[in-house]
């Protein structure tokens, strides 16, 4: 007797069809089994801080390599400039602004203790172990402290790692941890799964070292790895720096100290790690099943190498938001690629359901694009339309167009000729400028409003 179908099943693989269209080289040379997903999330990375993206007085030789190996993007931005929305964008793959979690510019102790990732909401963990994916989370989540609101309840088979926006990397307190647990020194907020646990060592190197231990465990199905380092966030805290003070970081920001040269070891280590983690790949035997993304949840803060780009994380402007993306996947990806398509955070969303087969819930559809057609070098870059806001800015890019308004104006930048945003157009091209406005007020129509001031 035929097996019947159900209406349900029916939606799921015409989402999953309509996901993969266009892929042809993907789909006509589709391995015979799904591939492994590693992830790799870097946290307050700015667009430079990579040498092969630029950085001039320090090497990654690492991601260098996985950049060479793949293709490294030119124009790939963050969702928002600033760590929890771009989290949330990752997580659910869609507009941070349709989830109030996602309106937190970040997520803090002070926010409202019932603002976190609604446990109800489909994400991309929650997609791939409902397709028969192990699925781990490894690192910072940043999208809410209740059990509820945490990866657990999220699809994450299991996880290890912090659950606040930032923790010292010796004495892994967060400085602005759960409310109502806070404590001189800050809160203890390392965890596997739902208890807190203590570790020796620096927050990178367990990081690294528990991927590394997952990958290498025996499995029959395909695995969901996402690595999300806190590093090189503040404090500034290199591998050497054990015996530096750690005991003023709380209740307050993690912003004081810190150099150039202990920036760069901060992002030194994470890369020995990631090298670390790819090499467990190799052992394995892994690395042609095996998908690896890298990039940053936002642009880079006192440290970082933003040129060409202005401004900072937190801005609107280039340098909060373009972050390295690079992708690998040996005999899917050709070597030695670079591409200037406009990507963003939730891309890399639709990107890893598209290759894995896995269907997108038709409630919750999808803002992010496939970019799997791109990276194997079957679409050329196109021009597409990108928005973003927080508190004190809009923005939106539309081909090589910017859109910014800021406390003090209203802009239009030729990104092409001008990236570092310096030349407004708005004069010169009213037509474009007005253009690009109606496409940013029709797309925040569609958003949830900000929350006024307390």
């Amino acid at each position: 007797m035929p097996r019947r179908v159900t209406r349900r099943q029916f939606i799921e693989s015409a989402v999953a069809g309509a996901a993969l269209a266009g892929t042809s080289r993907i789909a006509s040379a589709a391995p015979s089994k799904r591939p492994n997903v590693l992830f790799i999330l870097a946290d307050d990375m700015g667009y430079g801080d990579l040498s092969c993206y630029g950085r001039p007085d320090y090497k990654t030789p690492v991601l260098d390599g996985l950049a060479k190996q793949g293709v490294r993007f030119t124009d790939n931005y963050a969702a928002a400039p600033v760590c929890t929305p771009t989290r949330c964008a990752y997580i659910t793959g869609r507009y941070p602004q349709r989830l109030p979690v996602g309106l937190e510019e970040p997520l803090k102790a002070s926010s409202p203790g019932d603002v976190g990732l609604p446990p109800s909401h489909p994400t991309i963990a929650s997609l791939l172990k409902g397709n028969g994916y192990e699925t781990s989370l490894v690192g910072k989540w940043h999208l809410g402290w209740k059990p509820e609101f945490g990866p657990n309840r999220h699809g994450f088979d299991e996880f290890f790692g912090i659950l606040s926006g930032a923790a010292d990397y010796f004495t892994h307190r967060a400085s602005d941890g759960r409310a109502g647990e806070r404590s001189p020194g800050g809160s203890p907020d390392l965890w596997q799964n739902l208890a807190p646990i203590e570790r020796t060592g620096y927050l990178t190197d367990l990081l690294s070292d528990q991927a590394v231990e997952i990958i290498g465990r025996p499995r029959t199905k395909p695995f969901f790895l996402s690595l999300q380092y806190n590093a090189p966030h503040s404090p500034w805290e290199g591998p050497a720096d054990a015996a530096v003070d750690h005991a003023d970081h709380g209740p307050g920001p993690m912003v004081a100290g810190g150099s150039p040269k202990v920036y760069a070891a901060m992002v030194q280590s994470m890369d020995t790690g990631i090298g670390r983690v790819l090499k467990a790949l190799e052992r394995a035997k892994l690395e042609h099943d095996t998908l690896v993304i890298f990039t940053s949840d936002n642009g880079g803060e006192r440290y970082s190498f933003n040129w060409p780009f202005s401004f900072q994380k937190m801005y609107l402007f280039e340098g909060g938001t373009r972050v390295p993306a690079i992708a690998r996947w040996p005999g899917r990806i050709p070597a030695g690629q670079v591409s200037a398509q406009a990507a963003i955070t939730m891309d890399w969303t639709a990107t890893i359901l598209a290759v894995t087969a896995t269907s997108a819930d038709p409630a919750y559809p999808l803002d992010g694009e496939n970019l799997m057609p791109v990276c194997a070098g079957d679409t050329p870059p196109r021009d597409r339309a990108l928005f973003w806001r927080i508190t004190g800015f809009d923005a939106a890019r539309v081909g090589k167009w910017k859109y910014l308004k800021d406390g003090d104006g209203e802009y239009l930048f030729d990104l092409s000729t001008d990236p570092g945003e310096k030349a407004d157009r708005r004069g010169k091209d009213p037509a474009t400028f007005a253009r690009i406005k109606q496409q940013y007020l029709a797309w925040n129509a569609q958003m949830l409003a900000l929350p006024k001031p307390s």
